[in-house]
């Protein structure tokens, strides 16, 4: 079963140099150019939401009702106005952990987003006390995907369509806005109702503009793109790609399909299971295909053969998952048991 996994820790070198197309490692100067754009319109915002800062303590504003979530940075409460007795989420990081600019940039980011319905909205509230800063979201309260994902079963069929679907949406959106997402993992998946027909992405404290130069410090997680293990294709860093979501997107959609991750890292050297997936993705024969990928049919061994090629630019874009919606991704055995379930097959 997909376990919490650490995060990608990965120290950010900047903006792409603005050189000509062939010099760009896999950035087109088109590229470049919306990545540049994004980031100066998250500056903007940035100004302007540092101005508007609400200076208080959070207990002052708004009650404790029970917290919703926990991460290495910060914590999310489930609060209530204490006039008004609006229930909403409340994100707090500690100052220790987080710089006004840090804080600001998430906020920031969350706000140009959230108007997607698979994306957490984020008010426009931001508060700073005596010893953290926080802002306001749309409460979900049903926890994450990760609770849902049963071990070596994943999640039935058609909730594992409708999730997939619904990300590869957020996903897009924020590939429209010039930004690439870097942290799609279940435990930042929320979902909205207990037979997970709705889910949000939340959690943007690792989006970054497209092109901007990154390196890998930490050690590879299986969402990690096989890309950012290698030497990267400029001095600086690798210039970051929304193939670096489809990526994750395809760990993700094998995750919910099996149970299970299909490797650890991805790494030849390190990890047999992703050298076993590589010699049956440049063979395509049936004998070389690995067994952790047995119970999947022809459709889904397609779709996660074009998220998950080794090779960036050849890599299915996110929007791909549409194309297969409405077959199935399991095979028999897996759509019986679903069927006597009583849930209607259905990418929605």
């Amino acid at each position: 079963m997909p376990g919490r996994q650490g995060e990608e820790e990965q120290t950010e070198e900047g903006a792409a140099p603005d050189r000509a197309e062939e010099d760009l490692g896999i950035l087109t100067v088109e590229e470049l150019r919306q990545g540049q754009e994004a980031a100066r319109v998250l500056e903007d915002m940035m100004a302007l939401s540092v101005q508007t800062l609400v200076r208080a303590e959070v207990d002052e504003l708004y009650q404790d009702v029970r917290p919703l979530g926990q991460g290495r940075f910060g914590r999310v409460l489930l609060v209530t106005h204490r006039q008004k007795g609006t229930p909403m989420a409340l994100k707090q990081l500690p100052k220790t952990s987080t710089s006004l600019r840090g804080f600001l940039y998430e906020f920031c980011v969350g706000l140009s987003l959230g108007t997607h319905s698979a994306i957490v909205a984020t008010y426009g509230i931001g508060i700073e006390s005596a010893t953290s800063y926080s802002f306001l979201t749309e409460p979900i309260l049903h926890g994450d995907l990760i609770a849902l994902i049963q071990p070596k079963m994943g999640l039935p069929q058609p909730a594992a369509q409708r999730c997939v679907t619904q990300l590869a949406s957020a996903l897009e959106h924020i590939h429209s806005r010039g930004l690439v997402y870097r942290d799609l993992k279940p435990e930042n998946v929320l979902v909205c109702d207990p037979a997970c027909r709705r889910v949000k992405l939340t959690d943007f404290g690792h989006t970054r503009p497209r092109g901007t130069l990154l390196r890998l410090t930490g050690s590879p997680i299986p969402y990690t793109a096989p890309e950012l293990c290698g030497p990267p294709p400029l001095p600086e860093g690798l210039p970051i790609q929304p193939a670096l979501d489809a990526w994750a997107l395809g760990v993700l959609l094998f995750c919910v399909l099996t149970g299970y991750f299909p490797w650890d890292r991805p790494l030849v050297e390190a990890d047999p299971f992703y050298e076993d997936f590589l010699t049956w993705h440049a063979s395509g024969q049936p004998q070389d295909r690995p067994q952790p990928w047995f119970g999947l049919t022809p459709a889904a061994d397609t779709l996660l053969w074009g998220l998950l090629d080794p090779h960036p630019r050849r890599r299915s874009p996110v929007g791909s998952v549409r194309g297969y919606l409405g077959q199935p991704w399991r095979k028999r055995a897996g759509e019986t048991e679903e069927v006597a379930t009583g849930e209607e097959e259905t990418g929605e």
